[in-house]
């Protein structure tokens, strides 16, 4: 009998294209990645950039232009080599490809290498998103508050390979199923763009009375009202109630906390639709979803405001506190709060015409329905790739024979 375990033997994945049939193989990286080593000074004219777990950003842009310290000198990464930033505070990496079209600077500290015989998008597929790269990131965890992954230990990794024509049709395939996920994510984008730019000239402008865009039916309607919060709403505060984690019972009933659902329990204590506002431990910048409309049967604990809208429209309040930047409003700092006083206080402006305030409600909901559909559509295809890879990519086991 075989000495080999069977997390050494070769293995085969469970979804495969036609044309091929060989065995994945255990195979140290080694002879696959080359250190790039390249050093420039502080001077350079390369672009710097940071290597994120949303890709390359230019430094400048990822630190908000902030005055960052002269590092000396800057490693260098040609286009199409891989770079990472090799300390992680939550032991997971992510690996970057320089796609920019030339060469760039990033920190002296990152590794930089490039593949040999291997193909680089196959690799990246593989270690941002295995799950026997997820094993190997965990074991260098040796104490400390920060996993560190050096290239030495990454080229001494094992892992499973097939043939480099089947790498190449694996990498086609899912890099195709990213080019659809990226349109469609580009499409999002575009609608969230559109709603907030709609949101902009609906409601009216500092200073401004009436909105910039208004529908022909209302042109010549009065100017909109101006009242504070709680002379709109019934503020049901009373009626909320926290439950510690251990005490909630599992169930179908929503359990709001400050910024949407934190669980889901065995009771409830609304029953109606009502408009919920953060009140500690949520955000509250301009379109950062201060607010946000709960329906049905749901249980609110003491982190969010509870308001029952009377003079506004409920879809038409939500959708301006989400606009409105309402930090200024905010007291304290470790940690900041939106207190009930200072909710009450914010200006709310409104059309007096009930039915210009629906008119507006429901063009601003029927957007909401298009970026939910097709957030489900990017969510879908998101789900499909994870799924395909776990068929593309062989599982390796971890028992021996006996």
């Amino acid at each position: 009998m075989s000495n080999k375990t069977k997390s050494e033997k070769v293995v085969r994945p469970k979804l495969r294209f036609p044309e091929f049939s060989g065995d994945w193989e255990y195979k140290a990286l080694a002879p696959y990645l080359e250190e790039y080593a390249e050093r420039v000074s502080a001077s350079t004219e390369l672009p710097i950039y940071s290597s994120t777990r949303t890709g390359l950003k230019l430094q400048k842009d990822y630190f908000d232009n902030r005055e960052l310290a002269n590092e000396g000198e800057y490693g260098v990464v040609p286009e199409n080599y891989f770079v990472y930033r090799h300390m992680s505070d939550d032991g997971s990496f992510k690996f970057n490809i320089n796609k920019t079209g030339s060469s760039i600077a990033v920190s002296k500290e990152y590794p930089v290498f490039k593949t040999v015989n291997l193909s680089a998008e196959f690799l990246l597929y593989k270690l941002n998103y295995g799950d026997d790269f997820k094993q190997l990131a965990f074991e260098q965890k040796k104490g400390g508050t920060r996993t560190r992954l050096y290239l030495n230990v990454l080229r001494s990794w094992k892992t499973l390979l097939p043939s480099l024509p089947e790498q190449r049709r694996i990498s086609n395939c899912l890099t195709s199923l990213d080019e659809l996920i990226e349109v469609e994510d580009q499409k999002l984008d575009a609608l969230q763009r559109h709603k907030k730019g709609l949101m902009q000239e609906l409601f009216p402008a500092e200073g401004e009375t009436l909105p910039k865009r208004r529908f022909p039916e209302f042109k010549d309607a009065p100017e909109w009202n101006f009242k504070p919060l709680e002379k709109v709403c019934d503020v049901l505060n009373n009626r909320r109630k926290p439950i510690s984690s251990e005490y909630r019972e599992k169930g179908e009933y929503p359990y709001y906390g400050a910024s949407g659902i934190v669980d889901y329990i065995d009771d409830y204590i609304f029953n109606e639709r009502l408009v919920l506002v953060g009140e500690d431990g949520a955000k509250w910048g301009a379109y950062e979803k201060t607010a946000f409309i709960a329906d049905g049967k749901y249980w609110v604990n003491n982190h969010a405001h509870v308001l029952k809208p009377i003079e506004i429209n409920d879809t038409l309040l939500e959708n301006y506190l989400v606009r409105l930047d309402i930090t200024p409003f905010t007291t304290g700092k470790a940690p900041p709060k939106l207190t009930l006083g200072k909710l009450k206080s914010i200006p709310i402006p409104y059309p007096k015409s009930k039915k210009e305030q629906q008119y507006i409600a429901d063009l601003l909901s029927s957007i909401d329905d298009l970026i939910a559909a097709q957030s489900q559509k990017l969510d879908a295809l998101r789900g499909h790739k994870i799924g395909l890879m776990q068929q593309l990519f062989p599982v390796p086991s971890n028992e021996s024979e006996g």
